[in-house]
């Protein structure tokens, strides 16, 4: 299947890229391409195929949540400004 300048000219204004004569030849012959390609694999029998979203099994990893490291209270307040015993100090924002 051939695309046409005209249609690679279209699909460039509606993306906002301003193409060069080199760039929409190496396009036309890029896109050709891969639609030959597309249209080849529509000869293929599908039809003892199951229709299906992703090709491999997948799943989500769960693992338990445990606490690795509990940071010290000192450490974390190390560079506030303002800290009162063990709690940062913020200005207040409510009237």
């Amino acid at each position: 299947m051939k695309i046409s300048r005209a249609e690679v000219e279209k699909v460039a204004a509606l993306a906002r890229l301003e193409l060069g004569e080199s760039e929409v030849e190496s396009l036309i012959e890029d896109l050709s391409s891969i639609l030959s390609y597309i249209a080849k694999l529509e000869e293929l029998d599908t039809s003892a195929v199951e229709p299906t979203s992703q090709v491999v099994a997948m799943s989500t990893p769960f693992r338990d949540d445990e606490v690795t490291n509990s940071p010290c209270t000192d450490d974390a307040l190390a560079n506030a400004p303002h800290r009162e015993e063990t709690f940062f100090v913020v200005p207040s924002i409510i009237e």
